[in-house]
């Protein structure tokens, strides 16, 4: 017990310690994930990429061993695995079927899916006291990130009526996540599962949002006297007259 209490206090330090620098280094692998997705890969992203990947692979491993119940762990964190393991197929190009176009792309949504995770974990743990900021950071980076996939699944030289540039993609997921939508869907599987993800998310926030701005307009009508919900100051009052009669009853038991 006290080896596993040990354990939880030391995986805690070490979680608070990294904050900072595995947030600094989640946002540059966003930002290499967007541009390969986007512009195409180069051999010094390719590098830069690799030593990230290898920092966020000891990290894992750290906090793997430091865990004191792995199998909890690795189920909290299948996501983080999945996303650490696809960068290692790189290494297996040569097999045929990692040579398929189509795993070639269900890999990259498994890449997308798993950087947008690590990312969206390091936005909680910077602005974790700052709700409305975080809800805010994470909606640009999808939006930014869901973006280059799909112009990467969607793009106008592989598939008709398709993305023919970044910034279309961009104003396209934007639509999107806002519930508006556009007359353009994609048509190829990855694409679909991609826009079915920013349209959940994208419900989610809006409900979020929705929920903010209600209670927002809740609180300053509490605040007012004359508004339709009782002011805070006469619920206050109300308390100090209910425990002032509770004491006085008290009082009047005890003649």
């Amino acid at each position: 017990m006290a080896s596993a209490k040990l354990r939880w206090r030391l995986l805690r330090d070490l979680d608070e310690w990294l904050t900072i620098p595995m947030a600094l280094l989640s946002l540059a692998w966003l930002g290499i994930v967007v541009w390969e997705l986007v512009s195409g890969s180069t051999a010094m992203l390719t590098t830069l990429g690799t030593a990230i990947w290898i920092i966020f692979i000891i990290e894992f491993a750290i906090r793997f061993v430091l865990a004191p119940e792995k199998t909890p762990f690795l189920r909290s964190n299948w996501l983080t695995v999945l996303a650490l393991a696809v960068p290692a197929l790189r290494l297996f190009r040569a097999l045929t079927f990692l040579r398929a176009a189509r795993a070639v792309r269900g890999l990259r949504l498994v890449r997308i899916v798993g950087t947008a995770n690590r990312s969206m974990n390091a936005l909680k743990s910077t602005l974790e006291r700052r709700a409305f900021g975080y809800v805010g950071g994470l909606t640009m980076l999808v939006i930014g990130l869901g973006a280059a996939g799909m112009l990467n699944f969607e793009n106008a030289r592989e598939v008709e009526g398709g993305f023919t540039s970044y910034g279309h993609a961009l104003w396209w997921t934007g639509m999107l996540v806002a519930s508006i939508g556009t007359e353009n869907w994609p048509v190829t599987t990855e694409g679909r599962v991609l826009a079915m993800l920013l349209s959940i998310y994208g419900l989610a926030m809006f409900g979020y949002i929705t929920a903010t701005f209600a209670s927002f307009f809740v609180g300053r009508d509490a605040q007012e006297a004359s508004g339709p919900l009782p002011a805070s100051s006469d619920v206050k009052q109300l308390l100090k007259e209910v425990q002032a009669l509770r004491a006085e009853m008290v009082h009047a038991s005890q003649r």
